[in-house]
């Protein structure tokens, strides 16, 4: 990573097969039990889609760069001129158990990607976070967590 491009990186152990935490990502449906309130599709390689956030009014545009199942899911995301891209990798640990990185870069190393950086920083890790519940034992941790 240079000194003026920033990125991030988040990682969490889910205690569930790959196959079963990977569809948890690509179907919307399973996808509206703990991070998005809907999509506009599948995630597949080529798709444009768009992301509906329960907490906020703004739809997302999503790009799906490329989707290798089992293994990663790339897109980008945000407006034309702040777009990021995303790269989600997928291990199976021990006992079965899958590991998922995430990482998202593409913003400058200023007070505005500095920002992004702190922003998305925690986005990722509450992403990751609720994934882990919501595959593990059906929780939605997201629901109501930005009601205040």
């Amino acid at each position: 990573m240079s000194i003026d491009n920033l990125s991030i990186k988040a990682k969490i152990k889910i205690l569930k097969p790959l196959n079963e935490v990977f569809e948890a990502i690509t179907d919307p449906e399973k996808m509206t039990h703990y991070f998005i309130a809907k999509s506009s599709g599948k995630m597949e390689s080529g798709k444009s889609l768009v992301w509906y956030f329960p907490e906020f009014e703004e739809a997302c545009p999503v790009e799906v760069k490329e989707v290798i199942p089992f293994e990663l899911i790339s897109f980008s995301w945000g407006t034309e001129s702040e777009a990021t891209l995303v790269e989600m990798v997928f291990e199976t640990g021990k006992d079965a158990a899958t590991i998922v990185t995430v990482t998202e870069k593409g913003r400058h190393n200023d007070e505005a990607g500095i920002k992004w950086l702190k922003e998305n920083t925690e986005g990722w890790a509450n992403f990751l976070a609720c994934l882990k519940a919501y595959s593990e034992y059906g929780i939605n941790l997201r629901k109501g967590a930005f009601d205040y």
